[in-house]
C-alpha cells in the first residue's frame, strides 16, 4: 500500500504545475486578429455592455423590492466599486494587451488553476449576461404590443412552475440570440458597426429619459409618507449595490477587446475610464427620475420606465423607451458574444480548453466556432430560465473576477520582470561602436553610461548612489530594513505573495463578520466589535508588509495609482459584496465550480501548453508595430519551425512581407 502512494517529490511537481504561470511571447503585438480598432470603438463597445437592460430592467427591481429610491446610492457605490475593479483592468489591458481579460491576467501573475477557474467564471457570467438581456428585450418587446407574445405562448405552448425556471419558454428571447450570432460571425468591422449604431441610438433616448422625465419629476416621492428614500435601510442598499453590480459588468469587454485595439497602450485606460463614467451617471441619473416620476413601491419592475411615462399620461414617450431600450439592449447582446468566444478562445490557445476552439477564420479573423457554439448555449438559457435567477448568478462570478484581478495586480507589481540576457552578438557588437576616449560605467541593472567630462562623473556618481538606495522590485525598502530585518532574507515578491492570501482571508473574515455576525451569528456585541477589530488589523498588517517592498519602476503604460491601497480595497469590497449574495446563489456557484473543476483535471491540466513550451509550427500570423505617432504598422510574418543544434539552442528565421 506504501509503494502507491505519491512521493513528496511528486506531490510538489503536481503543485507547481496548478500554480506555474503563462510564459509571454516577447512581442505583445503579434495576433491571429485583426488589430482595428480605435479609442472610440472601444468606448462606445465599453458603454454597450454596461448600459441596457441594467438601465431599462434592473433601475426598477432593485427600487422595488430591495433599495427603493435609495438605488441612487446602490448604483453610486457599485460605480465606484467597479471603478476600482476597471482601473486594474486597464492596467493588465494595456500592458498586456492579448485576449482573455480576467483569464489572461490571472494566468501571468497568480497561476494556472486560478486562471482556469476565473476563466469557467467568466464563461458563465458573459452566458448568463446574454440570456439574462435577450430575456429582457424579449419582455420589452412584449410590452409593446400588450403582452401578445407571452399569451400566445402560454396559450399554445403551455408553462411552468418550476423554481428557477421561466414560467413559460422564450423563444423570441432565443431567437434574438441565434439572429446576433450570425452578425457577430462576420467579423469585427462588422460588430463594431453595428454596435456604434445601437449605441447612438441607445445615447439619444437616455438624454430624451432624464429632460422629459425630470420635468415631470415629484419630490413627494421620496417623501416619508411614500416609504422615504431608504425604506429598506443600509442593509437595502448594500443588498441593491451586490444586485447592481450586473449594470456594470459590460466594461471588461474593453481589455477582452485589447488584442484587437490598434494602440492598446493608450487605447484600453482611455476608453475603460470614458465608458465607465459615461455609464455611471446614466445609471444614477435615470434612477433618479425614475423613483421621482412615480412612486417607488408602484413600480412594474419588467418594464418601469416606459410604465412609468404611460402612468403619467404620455403613452407616445412610453413607446419611445420601449423602442430605445431594445436597441439599448442589443448593444449589450453584441457586447457579450463579441467578448466571449475570446475568452475561451484565449483559454483554448492555451491548451486549457478544447482545442477547436482556439481556430481563427482565415477571412473574418474570428474564432467562428466558438461564437456559434457558445451563441446556441446562450440561447438556450435564454429560452428555459427565469431573468433574475440569471442575474443573482452572474454577480457572483463578476465579484469573484474583480477580485482576483485586483489581487493580480498587487502581486505582478511587485514581481521581478524577466529581462532576456543580451545576445552574444550584441556583446560583440558593442564594443565596437565604443569611443576609447570615452569612459564608460554601467550602473546596475542599467544600461552603459558615458562621461567625458568631471562634472559628467558627478552626475554618474550621483545616480549610482541613488540606484544603490533603491533596491530591486520584490525586496524590503531599505529605510525598513533596521526594522524588519526577519523579512530581508525572503525571496523577492515571496512576502507579498503571504501577504495578499493573507489580506484576502482577513477581508473575508471580516466582511462575514459585518454580514452574519448580528442575524445569523447572534454574536454578543463585545465579540462582535473584538472580531472587527482583529481582522481589521490582520488587513492593515498585511497591507503594511506589501507596502514596504520596493515595486516595479514606473512602465510606459497605464499603472493603477495608489497600489496596493487601491487594488485592497477592491478586494474588500467585492468580498462584502459576495457575502451579501443569497445562499442558493452560491450553491449554483459551487456546482459550477465543481463541473469547472473536473474539465480542468480531465483535460486542461493535460494539454497545457505550459508543459510544452515547444517551437511554433508553420503558419502565419499578423503582426502590429506602434510607432510614436500612433500609426499602426501591420506586417505579415512567416513563422518556421525551431532547428536545434547539438547546445541545445533554437533559432528562428522570420521573413517580414510588408502589406501595402
Amino acid at each position: 500500500m506504501g509503494n502507491r502512494l505519491p512521493s513528496s517529490g511528486a506531490v510538489v511537481r503536481f503543485c507547481q504545475k496548478l500554480n506555474r504561470v503563462k510564459t509571454l511571447e516577447d512581442d505583445l503585438m503579434e495576433t491571429s486578429f485583426k488589430r482595428c480598432l480605435s479609442t472610440l470603438d472601444l468606448t462606445l463597445l465599453g458603454v454597450g455592455g454596461m448600459v441596457g437592460s441594467g438601465l431599462y430592467v434592473l433601475t426598477g427591481t432593485v427600487a422595488k423590492e430591495i433599495a427603493g429610491p435609495a438605488v441612487v446610492i446602490s448604483f453610486l457605490i457599485a460605480g465606484i466599486a467597479s471603478l476600482l475593479a476597471a482601473l486594474c483592468y486597464a492596467e493588465f489591458g494595456a500592458r498586456v494587451p492579448k485576449t482573455g481579460s480576467a483569464y489572461m491576467f490571472t494566468y501571468v501573475s497568480v497561476g494556472e488553476l486560478w486562471a482556469f477557474l476565473i476563466g469557467w467564471n467568466v464563461i458563465l457570467e458573459y452566458m448568463i449576461g446574454g440570456a439574462a438581456v435577450a430575456r429582457a428585450w424579449s419582455g420589452y418587446l412584449d410590452s409593446i404590443f400588450d403582452h401578445k407574445i407571452k399569451n400566445y405562448t402560454e396559450s399554445h405552448v403551455g408553462t411552468w412552475n418550476v423554481q428557477f425556471l421561466a414560467h413559460y419558454p422564450d423563444f423570441l428571447a432565443a431567437g434574438i440570440l441565434l439572429f446576433a450570432t450570425a452578425f457577430i460571425s462576420f467579423g469585427v468591422r462588422v460588430s463594431s458597426w453595428l454596435n456604434h449604431i445601437f449605441a447612438a441610438i441607445s445615447m439619444g433616448i437616455i438624454i430624451f429619459i432624464l429632460i422629459f422625465g425630470f420635468i415631470l419629476a415629484d419630490p413627494k416621492n421620496w417623501s416619508a409618507e411614500r416609504g422615504g428614500f431608504a425604506p429598506y435601510g443600509f442593509s437595502g442598499i448594500m443588498s441593491g449595490t451586490a444586485t447592481c453590480f450586473y449594470a456594470f459588468v459590460g466594461f471588461d469587454v474593453i481589455a477582452a477587446s485589447s488584442e484587437e485595439a490598434k494602440n492598446p497602450q493608450k487605447a484600453v485606460p482611455i476608453a475603460t475610464a470614458v465608458s465607465l463614467g459615461l455609464a455611471t451617471g446614466a445609471y444614477i441619473l435615470v434612477s433618479a427620475v425614475l423613483t421621482l416620476m412615480v412612486p417607488w413601491n408602484t413600480l412594474i419592475p419588467d418594464s418601469a420606465l416606459s410604465d412609468a411615462f404611460y402612468r403619467r399620461g404620455y403613452s407616445w414617450a412610453g413607446f419611445i423607451v420601449a423602442a430605445g431600450s431594445i436597441c439599448a439592449m442589443n448593444t449589450v447582446l453584441l457586447s457579450n458574444l463579441f467578448s466571449l468566444p475570446r475568452i475561451v478562445y484565449a483559454m483554448a490557445e492555451d491548451g486549457l480548453f478544447f482545442q477547436f476552439f482556439a481556430k481563427v477564420n482565415p477571412t473574418t479573423k474570428v474564432p467562428v466556432i466558438g461564437i456559434v457554439v457558445f451563441g446556441i448555449l446562450m440561447a438556450f438559457l435564454a429560452l428555459i430560465f427565469d431573468l433574475e435567477a440569471l442575474v443573482q448568478f452572474l454577480s457572483i462570478g463578476t465579484l469573484l473576477a474583480y477580485t482576483f484581478v485586483a489581487a493580480s495586480i498587487i502581486v505582478l507589481r511587485f514581481q521581478q520582470e524577466k529581462t532576456e540576457p543580451s545576445s552574444g552578438a550584441e556583446q560583440e557588437q558593442s564594443p565596437q561602436h565604443h569611443d576609447p576616449n570615452v569612459n564608460v560605467e554601467r550602473i546596475a541593472g542599467e544600461e552603459m553610461k558615458e562621461y567625458e567630462s568631471f562634472s559628467d562623473k558627478l552626475q554618474l556618481v550621483e545616480t549610482q548612489k541613488k540606484a544603490k538606495e533603491r533596491r530591486e522590485t520584490g525586496h524590503l525598502k531599505a529605510a525598513f530594513e533596521p526594522y524588519l530585518k526577519f523579512l530581508s532574507d525572503c525571496y523577492p515578491g515571496e512576502v507579498v505573495t503571504i501577504s495578499v492570501v493573507t489580506m484576502m482571508f482577513c477581508s473575508i473574515c471580516l466582511c462575514a463578520v459585518l454580514v452574519f455576525g448580528n442575524n445569523e451569528l447572534h454574536l454578543p456585541k463585545w465579540s462582535f466589535y473584538l472580531l472587527l477589530v482583529i481582522f481589521l488589523i490582520g488587513f492593515l498588517i498585511s497591507l503594511f508588509f506589501i507596502w514596504v517592498h520596493e515595486q516595479q519602476k514606473k512602465a510606459t503604460t497605464f499603472q493603477v495609482p495608489l497600489v496596493p491601497l487601491i487594488p485592497s480595497l477592491s478586494i474588500l469590497l467585492n468580498i462584502y459584496l459576495m457575502l451579501k449574495l443569497n445562499y442558493m446563489t452560491w450553491v449554483r456557484f459551487a456546482v459550477w465550480l465543481a463541473i469547472g473543476l473536473l474539465v480542468y483535471f480531465g483535460y486542461g491540466i493535460w494539454h497545457s501548453k505550459e508543459n510544452l513550451r515547444g517551437p511554433k509550427g508553420h503558419g502565419v500570423t499578423a503582426r502590429y508595430v506602434v510607432f510614436p505617432n500612433s500609426s499602426l504598422e501591420e506586417t505579415v510574418q512567416q513563422i518556421q519551425p525551431n532547428l536545434q543544434d547539438t547546445m541545445g539552442r533554437a533559432e528562428i528565421t522570420d521573413e517580414e512581407v510588408h502589406k501595402r
